[in-house]
């Protein structure tokens, strides 16, 4: 069922609640057949990124008794199963007596759905193994629960590994109120995304323009300015490896406070969900699409999109796609940040480095992050896994 405003309120982050366990439980104190399990569970969740909002993308494994996979799951669309009740069918009389290993603390109210704690306490689970402890006081005391009922209880393990994967957007929204961000960009090793001269409008190759569609079907939206609807007319859309259109698209967003977006462009075709927002800032446009459900976003925008948003702290995220070019002219990667001098410079970890075709994709995080403008309210979800 829906949230009553009560209920949205209510879901606020908790003080004094299972949240507040220490992460330090890690995978040291469990066996390595649970940490395989969790690592999957991970995978699990990151495979319906984009069609989970505004409720957490969360997997779950149920390992029998004696410690064999019987049952995987991941959250389903709103309104449908949670990870632990798919993962419990799929196991079925193999769970009893067996641990579930999941992404995110079992619920323990009911919502579209019932309880997930109840569920697994009614298929005779024995341990229960967490990785992010439940943050919100509407969707907690589901581990609490469990213990009450003699099941044995582990949280927190692998707990920041949970944290920066699938959960990464609906928890932002529990925290900060607003979707998380990903920047993506593609550059010349010196830093141009087109030529001076307009000449060509992909800087990277196939591979690394079938990545972004990848990235595309695990956010809720897709983000540019005006100006890139205009330069480019990009459609926007989720595409397969043959260019047919994916059967779920996100939402396309062009943030046009003039508008000066045609008629006639692509973005307004009817492939897609399309919103022109005339909102004056990056936090003013999160808010709205925050209440639109979404929690993850793609910012594909040029350079002064993508420095409006450094600018206010608001990404968490950058997905750089390197070409071995130079072009030593063209517009730079980012417009200006009103950075001073090296000492002020925005710094990020590199998450990881992949090779596509020819290009590299680099993932990173920034180190020095903001946040932005924070919101008040509850976050509208079901909450729980």
């Amino acid at each position: 069922m829906s949230l009553s405003p009560a209920e949205r309120s209510a879901s606020i982050p908790a003080h004094e609640s299972s949240a507040t366990i220490p992460a330090h439980e890690s995978s040291a104190t469990i066996p390595a057949h649970e940490s395989s399990a969790m690592a999957r569970a991970r995978e699990l969740g990151a495979t319906v990124l984009g069609t989970t909002s505004p409720n957490p993308a969360v997997g779950a494994v149920v390992l029998a008794a004696d410690g064999d996979v019987v049952g995987e799951g991941a959250t389903h669309p709103p309104g449908g199963p949670h990870a632990e009740v798919v993962a419990l069918a799929q196991a079925g009389a193999r769970a009893r007596g067996g641990t579930a290993v999941v992404t995110l603390e079992p619920c323990a109210h009911t919502g579209r759905t019932g309880p997930c704690a109840d569920a697994l306490l009614a298929a005779g689970i024995g341990r229960v193994v967490v990785a992010v402890p439940e943050p919100t006081e509407l969707a907690g005391g589901g581990a609490d629960r469990l213990r009450a009922a003699g099941v044995d209880i582990v949280l927190g393990v692998e707990q920041e590994a949970a944290e920066r994967g699938a959960l990464a957007g609906w928890l932002t929204g529990v925290r900060e109120q607003r979707p998380y961000v990903i920047w993506k960009v593609a550059a010349t090793l010196d830093g141009r995304v087109a030529a001076a001269d307009g000449s060509s409008r992909w800087v990277t190759g196939p591979e690394a323009r079938a990545e972004v569609h990848r990235l595309r079907a695990g956010c809720d939206a897709v983000v540019v300015g005006s100006g890139t609807a205009l330069t480019d007319d990009p459609q926007l859309t989720v595409r397969d490896a043959d260019g047919r259109d994916a059967d779920r698209q996100p939402l396309r967003v062009v943030v046009d406070r003039r508008d000066r977006l045609p008629a006639t462009a692509r973005v307004l075709d009817d492939a897609a969900p399309t919103l022109v927002s005339h909102a004056a800032t990056p936090a003013e446009l999160l808010a709205e699409l925050f209440d639109r459900d979404v929690r993850r976003v793609l910012l594909e925008g040029g350079p002064t999109l993508a420095g409006a948003f450094l600018r206010a702290g608001l990404v968490d995220e950058a997905v750089v796609h390197l070409a071995p070019k130079l072009l030593g002219a063209g517009p730079s990667l980012v417009g200006d940040l009103g950075i001073p001098g090296i000492g002020s410079a925005l710094t990020f970890s590199v998450a990881d480095v992949l090779p596509l075709g020819g290009d590299v994709q680099i993932r990173l995080h920034p180190t020095r992050h903001t946040g932005g403008v924070t919101r008040t309210g509850g976050d509208g979800t079901d909450g729980g896994s």
